[in-house]
């Protein structure tokens, strides 16, 4: 489920907070490896190249043209980190006596991931779902003025997707994680750590985005459950705030509006919401294979 530009308000909270989950969490991690292939390494230098291009996209907004890009770019990451993974130097490093802790927690934390991206793809889903009843109900009316009952009924679907995704971020593990010291002699396993907790960090970042984007947490709770709308249906990446905020105010007049052309303007902009909802959870039904991959690779590497 996915839209375009956000308001000031969801940008504030919807930005992709890569340097907290990145540069506070991962301060203590940069660190290169001299046992590890060298820079000139073409598979250390993709993966390095990746992280980099996803660092200088940080403070990019939640929007739905950038949500798809960096999932598509967190693919891309991914491939590397297999291939690297796969390397013997980097599987010595994993399988060393005192790499045990880290191996664990590296693995406990890949499940996470992807239990994370699992519970994002039911909210799309369940998101979907919603969109298309009230596309249904205001069709079954022929023209007429969709009901009171029709909207209640979307927006108590809305409610409670809000609620799940609210429940799932304060409990969840994966949103909550501390770096670790690393002793002194640790270098090489430091080094194949740091790239893989950074891409964790990420990945993180971008799945709570896609379930604030989905969720709309910022705003009294009737204008979070119509901005949805008003995100899905932009066409037009840049709008000034009056021109969203009218867009909003125009969905919570659905059940007053009379006109039947009217009505199937907003038909339409509910048909560009399941578009584009459509195309966010076909980017992160790929997604959500290249972390199961990751986790894969890890778990054949320790296994090696």
């Amino acid at each position: 489920m996915v839209s375009s530009t956000l308001t000031s308000s969801q940008d504030s909270n919807s930005h992709f907070s890569l340097k907290e989950s990145s540069e506070n969490k991962m301060a203590n991690l940069h660190v290169r490896s001299n046992s590890l292939p060298s820079k000139s390494h073409p598979i250390v230098t993709d993966v390095e190249d990746q992280l980099c291009r996803l660092r200088s996209s940080e403070g990019t907004s939640t929007s739905t043209t950038s949500v798809p890009a960096t999932l598509a770019s967190l693919r891309d990451l991914h491939d590397g980190i297999n291939n690297l993974i796969l390397m013997p130097s980097t599987q010595e490093a994993l399988c060393h006596e005192n790499s045990e802790k880290w191996t664990n927690k590296l693995l406990e934390e890949s499940l996470g991931l992807v239990d994370l991206c699992g519970f994002a793809r039911d909210v799309l889903s369940l998101t979907k779902g919603s969109v298309q009843d009230l596309q249904s109900s205001i069709r079954r009316n022929r023209g007429e003025i969709a009901t009171a009952d029709d909207v209640n009924a979307y927006m108590t679907s809305r409610k409670k997707i809000n609620k799940m995704v609210n429940k799932f971020i304060k409990n969840s593990k994966v949103f909550n994680q501390n770096p670790t010291a690393f002793s002194n002699e640790d270098s090489d396993l430091k080094a194949i750590v740091t790239m893989l907790k950074e891409t964790e960090a990420f990945d993180v970042s971008v799945l709570k985005s896609v379930l604030i984007l989905v969720s709309g947490e910022s705003g009294s709770s009737k204008k979070r459950s119509w901005s949805l709308l008003s995100k899905f249906t932009r066409t037009s990446r840049v709008h000034s705030d009056v021109e969203q905020e009218r867009g909003a105010e125009n969905l919570c007049l659905l059940d007053l509006q009379k006109s039947g052309k009217d009505l199937q303007n907003v038909l339409k902009q509910l048909k560009a919401s399941e578009m584009v909802i459509q195309e966010l959870e076909e980017e992160l039904e790929a997604f959500f294979r290249s972390l199961v991959k990751t986790r894969v690779s890890l778990l054949n590497a320790l296994n090696h």
